[in-house]
Order: C-alpha cells, then structure tokens, then sequence
C-alpha cells in the first residue's frame, strides 16, 4: 500500500486546523509552520517546524522536508506580531514561495475582497479587480507575488469564513447591539468545512494548474436575512440596525462559485447561511 504524500500549511489557524485534522484523517503527515503554538499543535497529531514567513533563514529548513503533495498557504494578519499587513502577505507569501519546496499542489488562499463592486452584480473570476480596501490590495498584491514564483499554484478566493466558534457578530447580537450596516447589501460566505473540502479538491483534481477559483457558498444573501437568522439561532433580541455614517462606497456584491463546482467537482455541504449557521450553532 503507498504511503500518501506529507502535507505543508503555512498558518495553521481557523481554516488551517480543519484542513490539518482531514488530512490527518487520510493517513498523511501533516507539516504547520508555526512561531510559537508547537505544543498546541502536536497534540492533534500536527508537526510543527518553527519558523516564521517574514523570516527566510527559518524556512530553509523546508527544503529538507519528504516532498509534499500539497502545500497550503493560508497565514493570516496578526496585529501582535508587530509587521504590517503588507509585510505578512505580500513578503510572506513571496518567501514562502521560494523556500525551495516542489509540491505536487500549491494552494493559497486570497479573498473576494479583491474585487470591487458596488452594485450588488454578481462577480465570476473574470471581473474586474480593482479593492476599495487597502487590504482588498495587498492581497490583490501578494497574488501577484505568487504567482511570479509559483506560476502553476492554484489561487482560491474564499468569501467570509465562518463556522463553529466562528459565527459573524455573535456577540453583537447577543447583547442586542444595533448593527452599523446597510442591511440591504450582500455577504457571500463559505463555512470553514466546505473550504477544507475545496483545498483538498484543489490537491486531487483534474483542473489545470495555475487557475483561480472563488469560494463561497450558493447563496449571496443579505445581510438583513443573515443577521435575522443568527439572532433567532442564539435565542438574541431580533437584529436591528442603523444606518452608518460614513457615505463612501461600500462592496456589495454577489460572488460566483460556478467555475469552482464546474471544474474542480466540488459543492458546498452548506449551500446557504441557514444550514451552515444550524450546523455551526447546533
């Protein structure tokens, strides 16, 4: 029987631990960087490498690593470490990717911030990318980065990651605080399980390399009817809202994950917000 091929993940946080825990139910080694959490992650049974994306010399190590099949990137901004969010994702990724590895599947994991709309249109791959954030552009930023050095990595544009310990405004909604939001304008979401399942999609399929793919769910909804939800799930006072102050254009857009259910067989298990958020506050 072969052995299956090590994984790699690069910021083993949220989504990284559910991608780790599936990998390591299929048998498979499972590599994390990490700058200090080694005790946390070997209990699940993860290896941790210390070292840290902004740091180069701390990744020449990797390059002496059994050759992974999948390498996923999917390192977060964290204020605490004193780098700029410029640094942790256009820097780190660039290091990352020239650390020597040659997986079978690179996979990093961007964000639908990088588009722009305003108009509530629906948004393919094929939209324009022009963020309204500075965030939305650095991430803009460390794609191309990456794909400088990787060219056949697979790019997976994820929408709002939510799940269990993880639900939008909880919170919030909890103490019965009004929401400063145009409640009419949409969320896409995708719950953290179907983004685990789309990055191991990426590793096994057929598609070619070097695509890029939005990941939400099937359901763009609005804010309105998410929030309305979520409150009557935690048994909160019903959500309410006011109007922000602040007149700049917002995103408000309706993302696509046609070409992701297409090409890498691939569909969400929580197809709207209603049976993701019952399954993550049950």
């Amino acid at each position: 029987m072969t052995t299956p091929p090590p994984a790699m993940i690069f910021g083993c946080g949220y989504l990284g631990t559910v991608v780790a825990n599936m990998l390591l139910a299929q048998g498979r080694t499972v590599y994390a960087l990490t700058r200090s959490r080694t005790a946390e992650l070997k209990a699940i049974g993860i290896a941790p490498i210390v070292g840290d994306v902004l740091d180069r010399e701390s990744l020449k190590p990797l390059a002496d690593l059994p050759t992974p099949g999948l390498v996923v990137y999917c390192v977060g901004y964290d204020r605490r470490a004193g780098r700029s969010m410029y640094e942790v994702y256009t820097d780190g990724v660039a290091n990352a990717s020239t650390c020597g590895m040659a997986p079978n599947a690179w996979v990093y994991i961007s964000s639908t911030s990088i588009y722009g709309q305003t108009d509530g249109s629906q948004v393919d791959e094929e939209s324009p990318t022009q963020p309204l954030e500075e965030s939305g552009r650095i991430l803009l930023a460390a794609e191309c980065n990456l794909w400088a050095n990787q060219p056949s990595a697979t790019v997976l544009r994820f929408a709002g990651i939510y799940g269990p310990g993880r639900v939008l405004r909880r919170e919030a909604l909890l103490r019965g605080d009004p929401l400063t939001i145009d409640p009419d304008k949409h969320l896409n979401l995708i719950h953290v399980e179907d983004g685990a399942r789309v990055i191991l999609a990426a590793e096994h399929g057929t598609a070619p390399r070097g695509e890029t793919f939005n990941i939400c769910d099937d359901t763009p909804s609005s804010r309105r009817a998410i929030y309305t939800e979520t409150a009557r799930l935690l048994h909160a006072p019903p959500a309410n809202f006011l109007p922000p102050s602040n007149r700049t254009a917002e995103a408000d857009r309706r993302i696509s994950n046609a070409k992701a259910k297409r090409v890498l067989g691939w569909a969400p298990r929580y197809p709207s917000y209603r049976e993701g958020l019952a399954a993550s506050l049950s």
